[in-house]
């Protein structure tokens, strides 16, 4: 008869992060031999700018939703959202207050879940829900039978938010949030839905020398030193220590 031990039946990796240490670096190095599944590989994760496009009102907002609803029958998509200029608002006012990182994540979070709420109320006659992160089991029946689901884009830290290098605002936001949405499960493509064409070295809106950068490797992203680079730094790690793919840009055609 086949040995039918707990011992027997693990697997080489299984008994040695029963027997060692989580924090032994041979035994993580071998957590990394198994590929990750895709779950999701036909979905698509669009980031919808809160300052660039949700603050904007009617004349950005309402061509994103039309653009979303023309294509509900031909791609599936996980709408995330971002906080915008009331985060910020809320941020100096927290800061001034002397509140830790953690308590600023909450209430940046609260800012990214009321535009989340804004855009679905928008698209609630197509059908499309709003979920929150632990109602994400049941993301496949909605995207399966909508085509579209809608969260807001922070990631879940809130008082968990590690504390930042430098200063005092949540390292880790909405356009981290939503890469990691469609790193775990193996999307299609990450779209960030800006009133931009793309990444600039500097803000055009503020430096009329910034330059358009097209295309951009995420080793050549981290090497560059731009406005916007710790945030960069914070989507591309883990895409670097992956290897998956990198993130696509993609501009919102909408009047000023």
């Amino acid at each position: 008869m086949p040995d039918t031990t707990e011992d027997a039946m693990l697997t080489d990796l299984g008994r040695r992060l029963i027997s060692g240490s989580l924090s032994d670096a041979a035994i993580l190095r071998a957590t990394e031999a198994t590929p990750n599944v895709p779950i999701l590989p036909w979905v698509n994760v669009v980031k919808i700018g809160g300052q660039s496009i949700m603050d904007r009102g009617r004349s950005a907002v309402f061509p994103v939703t039309d653009e979303i609803v023309a294509n509900l029958h031909r791609h599936k998509m996980i709408l995330g959202t971002g906080a915008g200029t009331r985060a910020r608002h809320v941020y100096s006012m927290a800061i001034d207050l002397g509140l830790p990182i953690g308590v600023l994540t909450v209430l940046g979070t609260a800012v990214a879940w009321q535009n989340a709420q804004m855009l679905q109320y928008l698209l609630a006659k197509h059908g499309i829900a709003f979920l929150e992160p632990e109602g994400f089991a049941s993301l496949p029946h909605y995207l399966m039978e909508r085509g579209a689901v809608i969260c807001q884009g922070m990631p879940p830290y809130k008082l968990w938010e590690e504390n930042p290098e430098i200063g005092r605002i949540p390292p880790q936001r909405t356009d981290t949030g939503c890469f990691l949405i469609a790193e775990v499960f193996g999307a299609r493509k990450m779209i960030y839905v800006k009133d931009e064409d793309g990444l600039y070295t500097a803000d055009p809106k503020k430096d009329r020398n910034a330059v358009h950068i097209p295309r951009i490797s995420v080793d050549e992203l981290i090497a560059r030193s731009t406005t916007r680079s710790s945030r960069s730094r914070a989507i591309s790690s883990s895409t670097l220590m992956r290897g998956m793919w990198t993130a696509w840009w993609w501009s919102a055609r909408c009047s000023t």
